[in-house]
């Protein structure tokens, strides 16, 4: 700051020496060293002031940040939510799906049965009894109002939680 070097410092003290004097010179460096004490701890005090006032700024800047990363993470959180529930739905109803096909296969209509069965022997029976059965049309049997086909059924009204949680189990007759 100053460009005080020694010999300067040196011919400062002896002019000092000679203007005020042996006696009033201890007292005056007292003075001095004071005030000198007291401008450092000002300066101390400021440099302090000064680096919380920047250290509150970063931790301002930091909670900005961390604020930001939250906001993004609890985004992408949800996203990642609603995405596993679209794919949760999906299996489920491919599951239901699955099942309803599958349970329409394993037990096929005794009603298309009955009537295949059916309708090749009426339609054998007149034409070989008789030569004139033959262009006689066959009558078709008619499905029973009670034996309906699986998927002709009307829809359950149950929710499909609980279509999957109990499985319907067919009562055998035997």
């Amino acid at each position: 700051m100053f460009d005080i070097t020694s010999s300067k410092l040196l011919i400062l003290g002896i002019v000092a020496l000679l203007v005020i004097g042996p006696k009033d010179l201890p007292a005056l460096l007292r003075t001095i060293g004071k005030y000198v004490g007291m401008i450092k701890r000002q300066a101390a005090e400021f440099r302090a002031q000064f680096d919380e006032a920047m250290r509150e700024s970063e931790l301002a800047d930091l909670k900005r940040d961390v604020e930001t990363l939250g906001r993004d993470a609890e985004q992408t959180m949800r996203a990642a939510e609603q995405s596993v529930e679209q794919d949760w739905a999906q299996a489920q109803d491919s599951v239901t799906a699955a099942l309803d096909s599958n349970t329409a296969a394993a037990n096929p209509a005794p009603v298309e049965a009955a009537g295949v069965a059916a309708a090749p022997a009426d339609a054998a029976a007149p034409s070989q009894l008789n030569g004139a059965g033959a262009h006689a049309e066959a009558p078709q049997a008619e499905p029973a109002p009670s034996q309906t086909q699986p998927s002709e059924a009307a829809p359950s009204l149950e929710p499909e939680g609980e279509r999957l949680a109990a499985p319907q189990v067919e009562k055998s007759g035997a």
